[in-house]
């Protein structure tokens, strides 16, 4: 099986492009803007005609897309998210590949849900944020496309590869700097939130799996488990062996889509705090999702015999890890 996998350096990419590289019956082509693509394709500013020419050359039969950003103001999200979408949307289209598409989606495109609830597919989409509708509109690009094509709406990623920037990067590089100075207390703001945590390397066998079915629509990826970010800290001050205590600060978010861990012993100029050093209010989930999300994960199940494999606290450990072993 012949496939291109588009975004095959990001966070998600990397781990899809392992898992596929894994299979011997898949001949990947890797398609990026970065200089280890195979092949140097910027979907945000390249037009649909020249994607098509390589489609047809290359002629693969399935096209993975693992592109986008999280990242930026309404302009960049929608050039990124949203018009590259629409780029191979239309290239494939225009191609005589016939190729099946399995494009990455996110949980953000549903925006928030009733507590206790898990949202399915059929869930009327309400996007809190920019970046969600952003994500939407690509996902609705693709339905409407009259294409071969699956979305996969995955929840929140964890694992190996987690961006220092996210909300649990940042609480590992704050329990990383309390664990380096001594300091017994760690400050932290917004744990009450609960999320839907899956490991990226499930949701790399779930992309597998996709390629490989005729499912077509939307199908959710994740657990089926939310989790609070409270007790996801609990588990990841256990695993790096953190022994002092998880200070939950009561304060707002002063602004919407920041998220500050923050340790008392941190210099005045350090990420999540005022110029005099005190510490800001934290939201440590900007994804427009607010204070609940759980995926209801049966049609994974019964449409791609998808299954999680991995739990969260080897999913914390790897981030651990990664952020212990920073300088």
């Amino acid at each position: 099986m012949r496939v291109l996998l588009i975004g095959a350096n990001g966070y998600l990419g990397r781990y899809v492009a392992d898992r596929l590289l894994a299979d011997p019956a898949v001949q990947l082509t890797a398609l990026g803007r970065g200089d280890d693509a195979d092949v140097r394709f910027d979907l945000a500013a390249g037009s649909p005609g020249a994607l098509t020419r390589f489609l047809d050359a290359v002629h693969p039969g399935v096209v993975i897309n693992c592109a986008g950003t999280t990242r930026g103001g309404a302009r960049d999200l929608t050039r990124h998210n949203t018009v590259a979408v629409a780029t191979v949307c239309e290239a494939l289209r225009r191609s005589g590949c016939g190729a099946r598409l399995v494009q990455l989606g996110c949980a953000a495109e549903y925006g928030p849900s009733q507590p206790g609830s898990s949202t399915a597919e059929d869930a009327v989409p309400r996007p809190g944020g920019p970046y969600g509708v952003s994500k939407l509109a690509a996902t609705e690009l693709v339905l409407g496309s009259g294409l071969d094509a699956v979305v996969l709406r995955v929840f929140s990623p964890v694992g190996p590869g987690t961006p220092a920037g996210s909300p649990l990067g940042r609480l590992a590089e704050a329990m990383r700097r309390a664990m380096q100075s001594g300091d017994g207390e760690l400050k932290l703001g917004g744990l009450g939130v609960h999320r839907d945590f899956v490991d990226v390397r499930d949701v790399a066998r779930a992309v597998h799996a996709a390629s490989l079915s005729a499912a077509q629509g939307v199908v959710n990826i994740g657990t089926g488990r939310a989790v609070r970010l409270r007790d996801a800290a609990a588990v990841l001050a256990r695993v790096a062996g953190y022994g002092g205590s998880l200070h939950e600060l009561d304060s707002p978010p002063a602004r919407p889509g920041l998220m500050a861990a923050s340790i008392g012993a941190q210099r005045s100029e350090s990420p999540g705090e005022h110029p005099g050093g005190a510490p800001l209010p934290a939201y440590p989930y900007p994804d427009g999702c607010g204070a609940w999300q759980q995926a209801d994960v049966r049609t994974a199940r019964d449409r791609l015999g998808w299954r999680p494999r991995i739990n969260l606290e080897e999913s914390l450990a790897d981030i651990w890890m990664e952020a212990a072993c920073r300088i």
